[in-house]
């Protein structure tokens, strides 16, 4: 099958099929693996794997998702007038002091500065490898205040809402039926999706890296999650081992055999992986004992062995919990933005060492931003917010988007604080899969609503 062939029934693939969401992860591959056999004997093609496009460079993605909705125009603060007037009326008892001044930006609406628990990502920003993404949120079309008030425009929805907000942040669109995450499918189109290392998961199962073939490889940041009747010396568990593969070795239904099939491979990348980690970077003492930090300690020692898996392309998905800060959000937010702040402080280090920098984009994903105002202790769901990209391959030290004022009742308030996006998460999405390697068409079939904005990117990459 031609590469051109191949792209085509991919693009069929990710257009239909049924939702895979109830399965659990072991299953969710057998039968994948199963709808890949079919489909391959109809277009007679060889069911073992896709080929891979051949890509001359090594690129990865690490998403750190910031489950719950980070609040995150607390993340980047306006340092003086009447700007800084409105935040502090809006923000009130919440509003943060002792900014720290971004100097190249301090000229742009009263001075840019970041929220002080953020303080070790100052150095990146300077050294043009971390950049902010303001303004973001979910979007089919652009939309006036009047137009959403008076709903003549369209309007995504399920605002607000956790699961939902979630899921259409982890498949790039409105939330459909079709439970596949960008990606994946961007993993697919590019037909870097037949190995394993290309797709690794330290949160196991979750929508951003499920495709029609690509599923997510769990690991845990102590390496990788043992197959425990595999990996056991114990004589119950050797017996079971035994009867499961007599079981399967003699199969005939064609979801057995594909499950059985799964599994062996499961076992073998197992055995893999652990084997490479058994030579990763130690990475001694540069992490913080954090659960993000040990996190992405476990990215950067796979990262320190990837010429041994051959591939190309890499997605890697890291969670951090705890921002729906409805109450206490002074005590908890705080503490949060400093744990994420070291985590890329001390990944960026650790890219630094295995001279990864250039090759490897991180940044974040939350469910939405949060209100302007207090609720008392804490802030409640909002709409837009801001977002941050770091790397090698990022046009750093500058605010991309729309640095939106944080003012109650302006022209982009639809009630409480919640602030319409001037940035759609698609175009947010696009410009990182393009440094990924998609083309202009693959972008429009990833994230269809971009036909609605004039520009499809934003230019924070290379």
């Amino acid at each position: 099958m031609t590469a051109t062939n191949r792209r085509a029934f991919l693009h069929f693939c990710l257009k239909g099929g049924v939702s895979l969401a109830a399965l659990t992860s072991l299953q969710l591959q057998a039968l994948q693996g199963l709808i890949h056999n079919k489909n391959s004997q109809k277009t007679n093609t060889n069911s073992s794997a896709i080929g891979q496009q051949q890509l001359d460079d090594n690129k990865a993605l690490v998403c750190i998702f910031l489950m719950g909705g980070n609040d995150s125009f607390n993340m980047l603060l306006p340092l003086a007038g009447e700007s800084l007037a409105s935040y502090q009326d809006s923000k009130q008892n919440l509003a943060a002091t002792n900014a720290i001044a971004l100097s190249p930006l301090t000229a742009i609406n009263d001075g840019v500065g970041l929220h002080p628990a953020l303080a070790p990502l100052e150095s990146l920003f300077l050294q043009q490898r971390l950049a902010a993404v303001g303004g973001v949120g979910s979007l089919i079309s652009p939309i006036t205040l009047a137009e959403y008030q008076a709903k003549s425009a369209a309007i995504p929805k399920h605002l607000f809402s956790h699961n939902d907000q979630q899921a259409t942040w982890m498949q790039g669109r409105e939330k459909a039926s079709l439970n596949y995450g960008w990606g994946a499918r961007l993993l697919e189109l590019l037909e870097q999706s037949q190995s394993y290392a290309s797709n690794i998961s330290l949160a196991g199962t979750n929508l951003w890296q499920t495709g029609t073939q690509a599923t997510p490889f769990a690991m845990s940041t102590a390496g990788i999650t043992p197959i425990h009747a595999y990996n056991s010396t114990h004589p119950d568990r050797l017996a079971f081992r035994a009867e499961l593969e007599k079981m399967f070795a003699n199969a005939t239904h064609p979801l057995a055999m594909a499950y059985s099939q799964k599994l062996t491979r499961a076992v073998a990348n197992t055995e893999q992986l652990n084997a490479a980690l058994g030579g990763a970077t130690d990475f001694t003492d540069q992490f913080s004992d954090t659960s993000l930090s040990n996190k992405l300690k476990a990215v950067a020692r796979t990262l320190s062995v990837q010429s041994q898996f051959g591939v190309k392309r890499q997605l890697f998905f890291v969670t951090m919990g705890g921002f729906d800060t409805h109450d206490d959000q002074n005590t908890k937010h705080p503490g949060l933005l400093a744990e994420l702040a070291n985590g890329f402080s001390e990944f960026d280090a650790a890219l630094g060492q295995l001279g990864m920098r250039d090759s490897v984009t991180t940044f974040t994903m939350s469910d939405f931003g949060r209100t302007l105002t207090s609720n008392g202790d804490g802030t409640d769901h909002g709409w837009a917010g801001n977002q941050l990209v770091m790397g090698g391959a990022v046009k750093g030290g500058e605010i991309y988007g729309s640095l939106m004022e944080q003012r109650l009742g302006s022209p982009f308030d639809v009630g409480g604080g919640r602030l319409i996006p001037q940035v759609s998460n698609e175009q947010y999405f696009a410009t990182l899969a393009r440094w990924f390697g998609a083309s202009d068409s693959e972008l429009l079939d990833l994230f269809p609503s971009l036909s609605n904005f004039n520009q499809h990117t934003l230019e924070f990459m290379v």
